[in-house]
């Protein structure tokens, strides 16, 4: 628990110092170089994104910086309203001069076949090649942006890169101190009343002895210590949940390194109110304890209902590995 709660102030100091130096990110290239992903994988990484907002408001967007917990990355494109090569120079030029404001332009190129091979599979229309045949728009895209390729730093080609590529050049280059991480949801829930849609693990718990045919346990739920020490005391309890965890635990880092920012684990049982909660719950302290991002909900633990019963008080714990 120590070593978790430390880890956590370690974190949370690290955001603190963080807040305290602005970061403005200004994302451009040519059109189908993965701008798009650039700026998702940019918000995994903790970066607040805005796309295509109009150079005249990029001041006004900036002058807010110091009041953001988050740095920000702007994408700025052709399609952007009032674009100009000049205008943005100049706009970039102000800002880099500005001592206030840790400001850098990230240019995405690729090879104009690939290019060309991208607008083709997705069929979208170039924004230049409305009236003239796709590669002549590509062509004159990458003419009109030669000056800012010049004065970008870094160029990203992403010509053989995949989004995981991509995304993990990111994270080598523009990675923060501190960055969200991996958000985990553990969820118990009732067979009878479906899967929950969301769920990336589900695990199934009716092979353990059910409470529900104890008369005195039978109103009371997983949260109820006397249905815990039940559900405990079954034989193979004890290596279903160390074999759960010893599966788990490992995971969890190589989902979060693959830019996965949210996992949902579903424990289920028959009714949804006696064993799939008991063991949503060790499973959500131990992740908490462990410092962990995590949430926890019990879908169906009101007998009859299968709504959204989230503890703000009673029924959902937020962890606090923040």
């Amino acid at each position: 628990m120590g070593k978790a709660l430390n880890s956590r102030k370690s974190k949370d100091k690290l955001a603190e110092t963080h807040a305290t130096t602005p970061h403005l990110l200004i994302v451009t290239g040519l059109s189908g170089a993965g701008k798009t992903s650039a700026l998702k994988a940019l918000e995994d990484l903790g970066y607040e994104a805005v796309d295509n907002l109009p150079l005249s408001l990029l001041s006004v967007l900036v002058g807010q910086v110091r009041g953001l917990h988050e740095p920000l990355a702007v994408g700025v494109d052709i399609r952007t309203r009032d674009f100009g090569i000049d205008a943005l120079l100049d706009e970039l030029e102000a800002l880099i001069a500005n001592p206030d404001i840790d400001a850098k332009l990230l240019f995405l190129d690729c090879e104009d076949a690939v290019l060309q091979r991208r607008f083709t599979e997705t069929r979208r229309r170039h924004p230049l090649a409305s009236d003239r045949p796709l590669m002549d728009g590509i062509i004159h895209e990458r003419n009109l942006l030669a000056p800012l390729r010049e004065r970008a730093h870094p160029v990203i080609d992403t010509t053989e890169k995949t989004p995981g590529d991509l995304h993990r050049m990111l994270e080598e280059i523009f990675g923060l101190p501190y960055k969200p991480g991996l958000s985990i949801f553990v969820t118990s829930f009732a067979y009878r009343n479906g899967l929950p849609r969301e769920a990336d693990l589900v695990f199934d718990a009716r092979f353990l002895k059910n409470p529900h045919y104890d008369l005195d346990l039978q109103s009371l739920t997983g949260r109820d210590p006397a249905v815990g020490a039940f559900v405990e005391a079954d034989p193979a309890f004890a290596d279903f949940f160390e074999g759960l965890t010893a599966m788990l635990l490992p995971l969890l880092p190589r989902f979060e390194s693959e830019g996965k920012s949210y996992l949902t684990i579903a424990i289920g049982c028959t009714g949804g109110r006696h064993r799939s909660v008991f063991i949503a719950e060790r499973l959500y302290a131990l992740l908490d304890e462990d410092g962990h991002r995590v949430r926890l909900r019990h879908r169906d633990i009101e007998r009859g209902v299968a709504g959204e019963n989230w503890r703000a008080t009673q029924i959902i714990g937020e962890g606090s590995g923040q």
